[in-house]
């Protein structure tokens, strides 16, 4: 299973785009609530439906693990990062995008890695930071920020499927 978490103040086009597009491709996401509501509030003042609260998760099937940028408030709890770092010490696939990457620099995660984020967060990147729009390191994959949403899509369902799967998933989408 591949999860992607919501926390208030998310940018909905970085979310709704991947898992519209995994979901596309048939690979299984399910959309965690960081929040303890289902409904979260993005950063553009839309609702949306998180398919589980983050308790009602327990993540021993996690395959990727995917931040949605729009704030840095996914940093903000303990369990998430303890959860990712896990993750990461483990060799398994995490993604993040536009501010999100930045909190995988502060949790140390990007070390030995390159990656990318939005224009301001850089520092939080350290050496990490090499600037692009989707950047593949190791296990992990960051990007830019709203505009690349369909681009960081395409290339998760290419690492959890392959480059068939996301050029059909491309066409029929007329991207």
């Amino acid at each position: 299973m591949n999860y992607l978490f919501l926390s208030t103040g998310f940018e909905e086009i970085e979310a709704l785009t991947t898992v519209d597009l995994l979901r596309r491709a048939n690979i299984q996401v399910t959309t965690v609530s960081c929040e303890e509501s289902k409904m979260v509030l993005g950063s553009h003042h839309i609702n949306v439906e998180a398919d589980k609260l983050y308790k009602e998760c327990d993540f021993t099937d996690a395959e990727m693990l995917i931040l949605p940028g729009g704030s840095r408030r996914l940093g903000e709890f303990a369990w998430l990062r303890e959860l990712v770092i896990r993750h990461n010490e483990a060799g398994k696939q995490i993604a993040a995008i536009c501010a999100a990457p930045s909190i995988l620099g502060d949790w140390g995660v990007l070390q030995g890695k390159q990656a990318t984020c939005y224009p301001g967060f850089e520092s939080y990147l350290g050496d990490a930071y090499i600037g692009g729009l989707v950047v593949e390191s190791k296990n992990i994959i960051t990007a830019k920020g709203p505009g690349l949403s369909a681009d960081f899509a395409f290339c998760l369902i290419e690492h959890l499927a392959d480059a068939e799967t996301a050029d059909a998933v491309y066409e029929a989408a007329q991207y």
